[in-house]
C-alpha cells in the first residue's frame, strides 16, 4: 500500500516512514505543505498522513483542496495541537482520522488498517460511475453533486444496471430482476421506467442509458461516448 507522509519534522518523520516501511507500506515523504499537495494531486495514495503544521500550505489547508477537487483519499492528520476546534476542523473539511503527537508508530498503523477496513466497506456500499453516484445503504442517487429524487423502481433498475458498465440487459433480465415478473412482450413497463430514469440523471444531451436495438438496454462506461 501507498501512503503519502507530510511532515516537516525530521525525526519524527524518519521514525514514522521507518515504521510504516517495516510494515509492508511504500512511503513517499514531503516536509512542506506545497510538495504535499503537489504529490497528493499528482500520485495515487491508499492513505496521506498530514500534520497540520507543515510550512507552506498547512495541513487543513491541503485537505481542504483535496476535497474541493474531489478526492477521496482517506487522511489521518497528525498534530501537536490538542483542542477541540482543530480536531473538530479537520473532521468537518473531511479527515478520517486524528492521532495528536507523540504517538506510538504502532497506533498510526492501526489507525491506517482502521481507516483501510471503514472506507473499502464504504465503496462496497456506493457505485460511482462517471458523474453518477449511487449509494445502495441511504438509497441516495447524485449526478454532478445534484441530488436526484427516484422512485423506488427507478433506484433499483438504476442500480442493476450500474452494476456492470457496458454490459446488455434485455428486458426480461431487467423485468424480472427489478419487478420480479416473467416477461410478458406486451409491457412497455421497462421502457417507461428507463425513459423517466433518463429525465432525471441525463446532462447536456449525453444520455448513460444506452439503448441497444432488438436486446435492451446497458449503462455507458465514462469515455464511451454520448
Amino acid at each position: 500500500m501507498n501512503i503519502l507522509l507530510v511532515e516537516d519534522e525530521a525525526r519524527i518523520a524518519n521514525f514514522v516512514g521507518a515504521g510504516l516501511r517495516e510494515q509492508g507500506f511504500h512511503v513517499d515523504h514531503c516536509d512542506n505543505g506545497n510538495d504535499g499537495l503537489a504529490f497528493a494531486t499528482a500520485r495515487q495514495y491508499d492513505v496521506i498522513v498530514l500534520d497540520i503544521m507543515v510550512p507552506g500550505k498547512d495541513g487543513l489547508a491541503i485537505l481542504k483542496s483535496l476535497r474541493r477537487g474531489g478526492s477521496a483519499t482517506p487522511v489521518i492528520l497528525l498534530t501537536a495541537r490538542n483542542e477541540l476546534e482543530d480536531r473538530v476542523e479537520g473532521l468537518n473539511l473531511g479527515a478520517d482520522d486524528y492521532i495528536p503527537k507523540p504517538f506510538f508508530v504502532e497506533e498510526l498503523v492501526a489507525r491506517i488498517h482502521a481507516v483501510l477496513r471503514r472506507v473499502c466497506g464504504e465503496r462496497q456500499n456506493v457505485l460511482e460511475v462517471g458523474e453518477i453516484r449511487l449509494d445502495r445503504i441511504s438509497r441516495d442517487v447524485s449526478c454532478c453533486g445534484q441530488t436526484l429524487r427516484l422512485t423506488g423502481r427507478e433506484f433499483n433498475l438504476l442500480e442493476y444496471l450500474m452494476r456492470s458498465p457496458g454490459r446488455v440487459f434485455t428486458r426480461t433480465q431487467i423485468l424480472e430482476h427489478v419487478w420480479g415478473y416473467d416477461f410478458d412482450p406486451s409491457t412497455n413497463i421497462v421502457d417507461a421506467c428507463i425513459q423517466r430514469i433518463r429525465k432525471k440523471i441525463d446532462r447536456n444531451g449525453a444520455s448513460w442509458i444506452e439503448s441497444v436495438r432488438g436486446v435492451g438496454y446497458r449503462f455507458r462506461k465514462p469515455g464511451s461516448g454520448a
